[in-house]
């Protein structure tokens, strides 16, 4: 059994100028090792008064508790606002419930069985590229996702030219725009321009024209009733409950924006660190193979119903067991709106609150062995209870991710077309190290050797 790759960690004191530098290379290997024991961290400077909460009933306080309390923190916006303008990911208040209100229609009961065959469709196309030999399949996955998101969203595969450009663009930018820079944590005075590479600035223009030409189209189409049934009809013609409006073509263009990077990105990060675990645990992989077995009838033909998801347990454990170890957006900043005190410590006005999946997620007092890969540990018996209190993914609350379950489904789907019919071997020799970018990526990419399975 191979323990899954950890980041180092940074001593436990260092001078600020050193843990800054630290931080901007990677945040992950920026935290102390005692953080997966800790049950709060702070950092309190002239400049900066930071908390990571790290208990169960602090991270249900900010998260669920008391939300409105602790709104997304602003900072967060600085390392966005390029791609995401106004969309429900950075905003707060009463325009995040109003594109609430709109968006979660979308993935209510029925539409995600709705997209199911879109799911299907993208699943196959992702088999089918595979070649035997070493693959990158961070990009493989990159790949796979992008595909689902384009198809489920604007009914296109993302063969299509200008889907393709949308999936080659966002490529770029997420090399040129790490989400968790310098600027999501330190409270830059308001008047101070943040610096943004020129890359970054070109892509993600590049990247909401693209989207903008795509609903605009979407717009005409619905106009002229000719528009297909997918999620970007079901959110331009939601009307918000409240006011009876639609969303305007730039508003839908932010909302495109974050569902592309939260369905895409996350996913695909999520699934490539899958799939090195089940490389690397060649047992579990072998009966993981054998559950993906009932997937085979359907291969070449039309989509199995959405029931099938039901007879893939392990392989759901599976993923779960890696969005626990690997979870693609590994801190979450939130703001104090008023004075807190937090285990006798005050808070004051503005202070950043941090929630940490990663930490969560690894936290020694919540799950046991939890630097371990333990897929099974979710069949034991008080799995829902150490899921409540460190599993959060998706985050919590009011501000839970409405595609969660579209990403499981999504997740089980693939890994399951893909063990089917591959094997997937990892070189001990050749082992990724995590580093948080636009969401938890390996350094140097994820190398696998694929074999088609006998």
């Amino acid at each position: 059994m191979t323990r899954p790759p950890m980041p180092d960690h940074r001593a436990d004191r260092v001078p600020l100028w050193r843990h800054l530098l630290l931080f901007r290379r990677d945040i992950l290997s920026a935290q102390p090792d005692k953080l997966y024991r800790a049950k709060m961290a702070e950092v309190k400077l002239p400049f900066l008064h930071s908390v990571m909460v790290n208990t169960p009933d602090l991270v249900q306080l900010v998260l669920q508790e008391r939300a409105r309390d602790f709104p997304k923190s602003n900072r967060v916006r600085e390392g966005l606002r390029l791609l995401l303008g106004n969309s429900v990911f950075v905003t707060n208040g009463t325009t995040w419930a109003r594109q609430r209100r709109m968006i979660d229609p979308a993935f209510e009961g029925g539409r995600l069985r709705d997209t199911f065959p879109a799911m299907w469709a993208a699943s196959e196309a992702a088999a089918q590229r595979l070649k035997p030999g070493w693959t990158e399949v961070e990009a493989m996955t990159s790949h796979a996702a992008a595909d689902v998101i384009f198809r489920t969203l604007f009914s296109l595969p993302i063969e299509d030219a200008t889907a393709a450009e949308v999936y080659g663009s966002f490529r770029a930018h997420q090399r040129a725009a790490p989400i968790l820079n310098l600027a999501a944590l330190v409270p830059l005075p308001r008047w101070l321009p943040r610096p943004m590479p020129r890359a970054a600035r070109a892509t993600a223009g590049r990247i909401r024209a693209l989207i903008t030409g795509m609903t605009e189209a979407r717009a005409q189409a619905i106009a002229a009733g000719t528009a297909p049934d997918d999620l970007a009809t079901k959110i331009m013609t939601t009307r918000d409950p409240a006011t009876g409006a639609v969303f305007d073509t730039a508003e839908m263009v932010d909302q495109v924006a974050i569902f592309f990077l939260a369905g895409h990105e996350t996913s695909a990060s999520a699934l490539a660190w899958a799939l090195y675990l089940v490389a690397t645990h060649p047992d579990w992989q072998a009966e993981l193979a054998r559950e993906a077995q009932a997937i085979r009838p359907h291969i070449g033909g039309p989509a199995p119903d959405f029931g099938i998801l039901r007879q893939f347990p392990r392989i759901r454990d599976t993923f779960r067991e890696a969005l626990r170890l690997y979870p693609p957006v590994p801190m979450m900043v939130r703001e104090a709106t008023q004075p807190e005190e937090f285990r006798n410590r005050p808070l004051g006005q503005g202070a950043q609150v941090i929630v940490s999946p990663w930490h969560m997620g690894r936290n020694e007092h919540i799950w046991p062995d939890p630097h371990d890969f333990r897929p099974e540990r979710w069949q034991e018996d008080d799995s829902r209870a150490r899921a409540r209190d460190g599993f959060i993914p998706f985050s919590a609350g009011p501000r839970v991710c409405p595609g969660a379950g579209f990403a499981m489904a999504e997740a089980v789907l693939i890994l399951a077309r893909l063990l089917a019919e591959w094997e997937f071997h990892a070189d001990p020799a050749r082992v990724p190290v995590p580093q948080a970018h636009m969401t938890v990526r390996a350094k140097d990419g994820i190398w696998l050797e694929l074999r088609l399975r006998q």
